[in-house]
């Protein structure tokens, strides 16, 4: 009788390419887990793929088989079990223990248990050797044997669709294809006489919070004897509130009722507190602990409200009785490599959220079922996941093997991430239904037996809307299960008045313009965006040759992976800003259009959050928050995670109270436009509100001339209640009184101005907001007299100006903490930035503004 040990086997592997016979072909492995790329980078034996043109050059490692093995020694002993615990493999492994093959897998979501007592060579070296074939060659393999199905699909190529594997392998529209193979999540050996395989509770909250109820769970594996008993424990904090020992039923599975009275609740960030209990289960047989596990859990009702009301039927979610407008960021895997994503860094992606008053994010279904490490900052910093099964933007087939594999791997990673409180939501796919109407499959939102989902020429619903929801109320019935993402009911997946959809209107479909965000509203958007350059740093980094360092070069072209991006992004650049021909200028206007667009939608739109029995719009989230690999897309913090100003637009945005401007846009591009209508008089202000209180707050909008600084109205001063947890609207249809016209047939004498609000509590000013004629290009920037000064002590910036600036960006760098950036100034009013992190010891810092010039461009700050 043996305690259970554990053994990672992270040193002494080596890996080759598997028909490589040559005296030197095992090449040393830093550690695992890992992933061939990583190895053979780190051995010199390719460039770096996400320099330059590099990943043309390691295309052929997607058709090799590849090859880890390591040894290790171990001790067998009576009725003792000796186990390998495979935690991921990617993807197609045959795995072999001294010659002997023990496991074949065909699934990178899915982890694997292999007993080889039987095996094990009890105190001598054994080898374990893996062989990873080509999943690219076995995914074209896949598809050739099953032409009953139609492998449609809308990125990349068809053999991703039957190889359950993350797709974005295969390439995607913002990251680059680099078919990753190899143990990329740790290998362990165990020993143990009987073990705790998992721990978890059932429960449900009261309505009125005051109480929580519902069952603990352990189940155990291994050889439990009659008289065994589990120990299952709450802990909050170092309190116990729960204890109770029981025997192991028939099926292995330990239960105890519990009830907590006056519970501390788990609330998302900015709502209340991020409180866990610890869960624990000990194993016991006579006096002795033979295993034990243990989570840290929280509790909370989460409920998606889905009423009947006159916008359609809501889409929002309430936690602990509390509406939450669920404003932030989809998520695509954290590296092309993820092996090398270290726990750290999810934490530091997840600090990001907070620090951008951002409370939900999406995790996409074309990466992983995400890391313990991701959840545990979830959990802990209090973000709401909403996480996609792992199905995306493709026709996905139902023959039997694949329903399998699929089913082992939902059931698996719906238990590992159940116990998490910020988990709220699972949804069935990213865009499959989109697929289905691209494509014309068959969909009859009246045939209602699954059998026959399954043979149409859709039959991915059959997964979708009958086995999904099925192996979820099964596994962990108290989660939101949700069909698809985007879906709403069965009807077509761009109908705004009902479930969520993806507003790509902007950007892709019909390219509207972003100043029409407040007509493109749905109940909840889980995907918009605008593509944006990374700040020219990080650009430099992997595009090295200083002649490709210019928009439109080859090697610019090439690290865009989106469709049409030329033509798309030059055309809102085209239609909103003069286009500047240098990098630096280049980048700064592209930074500039996203957070513009940020401003616009994410203002819009949380205002359409309105009141209680009215919540027009529940959440936005950004397509997206984060890159694979260094490149310019529509992610608003670059692989480096350094931010981008639209970051701090969607900050500025989400704070707890925020003020929004409106102003009527009339279109300029149309043949026969009047230009200088845009200098528009009339507007709306509003205050967004996720405060639990009635708030007093005073609004001042000044309207001040771009030209000369001075104000051209009377400024209005306002003193209202800010309603809690909703919009409370202040002006509609205001029609500015300005000293001289807003309009003028005489182009030199329009004096274009802005209109700009400022929000104050007891004197302070707490959130602005400025809305400005559009478009840039037809304003004149011209002796702004901007000013930058560094504190003595150098940990502060002030910057201030005499005529009303846009677009204000210091360029950021890795490292580099700004406590704001991209920022609009007005006359005389100074704005003061905190700097931080190790950037901050570096001597320059640049800055520029829209429309500074070319003199102005690359002038540096001393720090």
């Amino acid at each position: 009788m043996m305690q259970k040990s554990t053994q990672e086997l992270k040193t002494g592997w080596s890996m080759k390419q598997a028909d490589d016979i040559s005296d030197e072909c095992w090449l040393p492995v830093k550690k695992v887990p890992s992933q061939v790329h990583i190895d053979l980078i780190a051995n010199k034996k390719i460039p770096d793929p996400f320099v330059n043109a590099n990943e043309l050059a390691v295309q052929w490692i997607a058709e090799k088989d590849w090859v880890y093995r390591t040894k290790f020694t171990a001790t067998s002993r009576e009725g003792t079990t000796t186990d390998l615990v495979f935690l991921g493999l990617d993807t197609f492994a045959t795995v072999t223990l001294n010659g002997i093959t023990v496991l074949e897998s065909d699934n990178m979501h899915t982890s694997y248990r292999v007993r080889i007592s039987e095996f094990l060579r009890s105190g001598q070296e054994n080898e374990l050797q893996i062989v990873f074939q080509s999943a690219l060659l076995r995914g074209r393999e896949l598809v050739h044997q099953h032409p009953e199905h139609v492998f449609h699909a809308r990125q990349t190529e068809s053999s991703r669709i039957p190889v359950r594997k993350a797709q974005y392998n295969w390439g995607w529209d913002w990251g680059p294809i680099l078919m990753t193979a190899g143990p990329w999540r740790p290998v362990v050996l165990e020993q143990y006489t009987v073990r705790i395989d998992d721990v978890w509770t059932q429960y449900e909250v009261s309505a009125d919070n005051k109480t929580c109820s519902g069952n603990l769970y352990a189940r155990v594996g291994g050889c439990a004897q009659e008289g065994d008993t589990v120990v299952l424990s709450l802990f909050d904090e170092d309190k116990m509130v729960f204890e109770q020992k029981c025997h192991i039923g028939p099926d292995r599975l330990v239960k105890a009722a519990f009830q907590l009275d006056s519970p501390s609740l788990w609330y998302p960030h900015g709502y209340g507190s991020q409180s866990r209990y610890q869960l624990s289960a000990d194993l016991i047989r006579g006096d002795t602990k033979l295993d034990g596990k243990i989570k840290l859990i929280g509790f909370r009702r989460c409920q998606l409200v889905q009423e009947k009301d006159e916008f359609g039927k809501s889409f929002y979610f309430r936690i602990n009785s509390v509406d939450i407008f669920a404003g932030g960021s989809c998520w695509i895997p954290a590296d092309s490599y993820l092996a090398q994503v270290s726990k750290d860094r999810y934490l530091d992606w997840m600090k990001l959220m907070v620090e951008s008053n951002q409370v939900m994010i999406r995790v996409w279904g074309g990466g992983i079922y995400e890391d313990d490490a991701f959840m545990e900052a979830c959990d802990m910093l209090g973000i709401l996941v909403w996480h996609d099964f792992a199905f995306v933007c493709a026709s996905y087939p139902a023959y039997t093997s694949f329903l399998e594999s699929v089913e082992e791997e939902v059931r698996q990673n719906i238990r590992r991430l159940r116990s998490h409180p910020s988990l709220v939501i699972w949804a069935g796919n990213n865009e499959d239904y989109q697929v289905q109407e691209r494509y014309k499959l068959e969909y009859n939102q009246d045939e209602t037996d699954p059998e026959s989902w399954r043979q149409s020429t859709f039959p991915a619903r059959y997964i979708y809307e009958h086995l999904l929801p099925k192996w979820v109320q099964e596994e962990d019935p108290s989660i939101i299960y949700h069909p698809g993402s985007p879906w709403g009911d069965g009807k077509h997946t761009t109908d705004p008045t009902v479930g969520d959809i993806h507003q790509w209107n902007i950007w892709h479909g019909q390219m509207s313009r972003y100043q029409d965000s407040a007509e493109l509203v749905g109940r909840f958007v889980s995907e918009f965006g605008m593509e944006a350059y990374p700040h020219v740093e990080s650009l430099r980094r992997v595009i090295t040759d200083t002649q490709q360092q210019h928009t439109g070069s080859m090697m610019m072209d090439f690290r865009n992976k989106a469709g049409d991006h030329e033509r798309r992004l030059m055309t809102y650049v085209a239609e909103n800003f003069i286009v500047p021909s240098d990098l630096a200028s280049f980048t700064h206007i592209t930074q500039v259009l996203q957070a513009e667009t940020m401003r616009y939608a994410y203002k819009a739109w949380r205002r359409s959050w309105g009141r209680p029995g009215a919540r027009g719009c529940g959440g936005v989230l950004v397509w997206q928050l984060n890159d694979c690999w260094p490149t310019m897309s529509w992610a608003i913090v670059d692989y480096y995670l350094v931010k981008k100003p639209a970051f701090y637009a969607i900050s500025r945005a989400l704070r707890p109270l925020d003020v929004g401007i409106s102003r009527t846009c009339p279109v300029w591009t149309s043949g026969h436009a009047d230009p200088m209508s845009t200098n528009s008089c009339e507007f709306d202000l509003w205050i967004a509100s996720s405060c639990q209180e009635v708030v007093e707050v005073e609004v001042k909008v000044k309207f001040i001339s771009i030209r000369t600084g001075n104000l051209v109205s009377e400024t209005i001063n306002i003193t209202t209640l800010a309603n809690p947890n909703s919009t409370t609207e202040i002006l509609e249809n205001q029609c500015v009184k300005v000293f001289t016209t807003c309009h003028s047939v005489d182009y030199e004498n329009l004096d274009a101005f802005i209109i700009h609000a400022e929000l104050y509590i007891g004197g302070l000013v707490v959130a602005t907001d400025t809305a400005w004629p559009q478009p840039f290009k037809y304003l004149s920037f011209s002796n702004r007299n901007v000013r930058v000064e560094t504190s003595s002590s150098r940990d502060e910036i002030t910057v201030w100006a005499d005529l009303p600036v846009k677009g204000f960006v210091f360029e950021e760098r890795e490292g580099l903490k700004l406590s704001d950036n991209g920022f609009d100034l007005v006359p005389r009013e100074k704005k003061t930035i905190t700097v931080g992190g190790k950037g901050a010891t570096t001597a320059e810092l640049s800055w520029t503004y829209v429309g500074a010039g070319p003199r102005h461009l690359g002038r540096d700050l001393k720090l």
